[in-house]
């Protein structure tokens, strides 16, 4: 089978979204092999038809391409460098393709060290889409690495994206996650006031994403999340906890550049009240209760 066709590939961390990146690989025909601590994540896609592992070395030796879907850089060391990770399995023949979101520096370290250790080279894949996109093979993906690399991944990546794009050297597809990041969040909060304000000019915010529809003011966020907002639906997509983690690195780069990025800033801060107030498995459309008091999370009248 050449990589032109339907390559085999591991993915390491099944956690939402490593899962829903396997199942659409196992639907459109790829030999899949998977691997995550939750021993009962990788049952549920071995039930699917996916080959379980019993570490990330397994995983690495069973396929030229691996996967990684995990929650932070250290984690991702772990998986890739700490024993038993994939770089004991790997060797030049592999790609590894990070689909995490992780900060830059941290990617450029980590692909020179599993380059130089093992020769088998490194993919920033960061995603935008969630789960819902990478089951319809609907994914964004943002990619940094060697021009070869990125083009080579296509074998993989082609099943899963809609839209995949060559931004640079190592560490640029992390980068232009972070612009991701800000765009959403700054979009999250935007959409939310406009709920609020609709509500209190006693406007029907339910219909709000259907009469901008087509307008400057339209974004995928508000045809989204609008509708959502209005109803109080706060059933998860994401995690206020890992859109923290994202601005945090975003402030961090920016703080490291002297760059002002004043609203990005005070969306931070909104997410760590969020936080704060115990809504962290909250999907973000929680921020809503942000501006009511947290009466509806807390029940209060």
């Amino acid at each position: 089978m050449t990589e032109s066709e339907k390559a085999a590939v591991s993915v390491v961390g099944t956690g939402i979204m490593g899962s829903a990146i396997a199942t659409r690989l196992l639907a459109t025909g790829h030999a899949v092999t998977v691997f995550d601590l939750d021993t009962a994540k990788v049952a549920a896609l071995a039930a699917k038809g996916a080959s379980s592992a019993a570490s990330a070395r397994e995983a690495a030796r069973a396929s030229r391409f691996v996967i990684t879907s995990l929650n932070s850089a250290t984690i991702v060391r772990s998986a890739v460098f700490g024993p038993g990770g994939i770089a004991e399995g790997a060797d030049a023949s592999g790609l590894l393709i990070d689909m995490s979101s992780i900060d830059p520096a941290s990617t450029r370290a980590f692909a020179e060290q599993l380059a130089t250790s093992t020769g088998m080279r490194w993919v920033d894949a960061p995603l935008s889409g969630g789960a819902p996109g990478a089951l319809a093979g609907r994914l964004t993906v943002m990619a940094g690495g060697a021009a070869a690399d990125v083009d080579r991944a296509r074998a993989v990546m082609d099943s899963l994206c809609a839209n995949y794009t060559h931004m640079g050297p190592s560490g640029a597809g992390q980068t232009t996650k972070l612009v991701n990041q800000v765009l959403c969040a700054l979009g999250f909060q935007a959409v939310a006031e406009a709920v609020r304000l609709a509500e209190a000019g006693g406007v029907d915010a339910t219909r709000l994403a259907e009469a901008l529809k087509g307008g400057r003011a339209d974004s995928s966020i508000l045809q989204e999340f609008g509708p959502k907002m209005a109803r109080r639906d706060y059933s998860p997509t994401g995690r206020i906890d890992n859109m923290m983690k994202d601005l945090e690195a975003v402030q961090a780069f920016s703080g490291s550049q002297r760059l002002p990025l004043p609203l990005t800033g005070l969306v931070a801060d909104l997410h760590r009240s969020l936080l704060a107030a115990g809504l962290g498995p909250r999907d973000t459309a929680a921020i809503m209760l942000q501006f009511s008091g947290f009466r509806e999370q807390s029940g209060e009248d």
